[in-house]
């Protein structure tokens, strides 16, 4: 039986888990109501989650399930279907427990596996253990009939084992005595992490684990794979969220997991280009974005006061601190102090211009871009340079080759990009050469 799947997505955002089996007269509603999603309330990654989202007892059932709802709604989901299975790096009955799920589910006579792109393993420990769950793998490919590979394995890093074991993945991966290629996703469980760590705060809230998720993702740099960051349990909180999304991003890791449609949603768009781009200011140490108002960009703050004194001179206030500057000075001053969020149209006219420039012989190239910002009413002409070299073309582009897999991997949000960039923006971002 050979595979339809094809593993080239280059980036994940959304790693979206839903219990298999609850309480009541339809168990499986909550898979049932997950495989509708579409457009940017789908996942890039659908998880079915037959581990700590469903009750033990539940869990016999959690398979059927999947096994029912993949079979009928899996063809028209857009994203990819990765079920969670049971798994323990310390006990071989639940490793064995985990084995006879994907062998239920990945038969071919149930309907389900043409469907399912890959299974997800918690709790996996040192580089031994992810051996094990790849040769289960390869065991139910040829039980099954299926072309070994075709599943692809994705891990949930939930204890130091299994972080020390992302320094051993690329001199292990193409190894001959094993199937690790199949690897795609790593995902950090930070929750288990602590209580593996044995790690206490004041408040008993979760630390940061900023060096986990600097770790994982630096992991799946150097394997190829995608880093995938775990759940951000207060669903609430939009702002929070948004920031560790930020926070990921500047650590290359673009994937969260998300526990609600709603936190799809944002993860989905978070990532993606800006629509309009933003001057920002840094004021008192925060950075404070400007209204763009008809002649300029505007601070509309009490942090930062500005007065026009006589012969050119301006009095500058600025948490707390008094500058007296000419014109030229304070231009340098407000130039230091801002920072420019270009959108997706500015990426693309940015890079478009830097490609035309090599096909004529130049490596590199001044960008400018200009603005005038008014504080207290007063107008202020500011610009700022920067070199472009090839470098800096691919630092930029990708945010573009984030948007150009979406756009080619999820043709259900193919409205959606339109509707936020225009249909022309979107087709000279498929046009550049990234």
């Amino acid at each position: 039986m050979s595979s339809r799947r094809q593993y080239q997505r280059e980036f994940v955002r959304t790693f979206f888990t839903s219990p298999t089996a609850v309480e009541g007269d339809d168990s499986a509603k909550m898979l049932r109501s997950a495989s509708q999603l579409r457009g940017m309330q789908a996942p890039d990654a659908w998880i079915p989650d037959n581990e700590d989202a469903t009750a033990p007892s539940m869990r016999e059932e959690g398979v059927e399930n999947i096994v029912e709802v993949v079979s009928e709604h899996g063809e028209e989901f857009p994203g990819e279907i990765h079920p969670r299975i049971v798994w323990h790096r310390d006990d071989p009955s639940t490793r064995y427990e985990g084995f006879q799920q994907m062998l239920r589910i990945a038969d071919p006579e149930a309907g389900a596996v043409e469907h399912v792109d890959g299974f997800v393993i918690p709790e996996v420990g040192d580089i031994d253990d992810w051996k094990k769950a790849d040769e289960f793998f390869t065991i139910i490919e040829s039980e099954h009939g299926l072309e070994e590979g075709s599943l692809s394995m994705s891990v949930i890093v939930e204890s130091g084992a299994a972080e020390l074991a992302l320094g051993d993945l690329r001199e292990e991966m193409g190894n001959p005595s094993n199937n690790l290629e199949r690897l795609f996703m790593l995902v950090d469980g930070e929750v288990d992490y602590t209580k593996d760590m044995r790690a206490m705060t004041p408040t008993g809230e979760l630390p940061a684990w900023p060096e986990l998720r600097h770790n994982t993702s630096r992991g799946a740099s150097a394997a190829g794979l995608i880093a995938v960051d775990g759940p951000y349990d207060d669903i609430r909180n939009v702002e929070g969220y948004h920031a560790r999304m930020e926070e990921n991003r500047a650590k290359g890791m673009i994937g969260i997991w998300s526990l609600t449609p709603g936190q799809v949603v944002e993860a989905n768009e978070g990532p993606l280009p800006p629509e309009t781009e933003r001057w920002l200011l840094d004021v008192g140490g925060s950075e404070v974005e400007l209204d763009d108002v008809e002649g300029g960009q505007a601070y509309d703050g009490t942090e930062l006061g500005l007065e026009e004194l006589d012969e050119g001179m301006y009095r500058l206030e600025d948490g707390g601190e008094i500058h007296e500057l000419d014109e030229e000075q304070l231009r340098e001053r407000l130039v230091e102090m801002v920072s420019y969020v270009p959108s997706m149209d500015d990426i693309v006219d940015s890079m478009a211009e830097f490609e035309a420039a090599k096909e004529a012989g130049r490596g590199a190239i001044a960008m400018t871009q200009s603005a005038t910002l008014v504080v207290d009413g007063i107008e202020v002409e500011i610009s700022t340079d920067r070199m472009w070299d090839e470098a800096t073309y691919q630092a930029a582009g990708t945010p573009i080759a984030l948007f150009r897999d979406v756009h080619e991997h999820r043709p259900d949000q193919h409205d959606e990009l339109k509707e936020r960039y225009g249909p022309e923006v979107v087709e000279r971002a498929l046009d550049l050469d990234v």
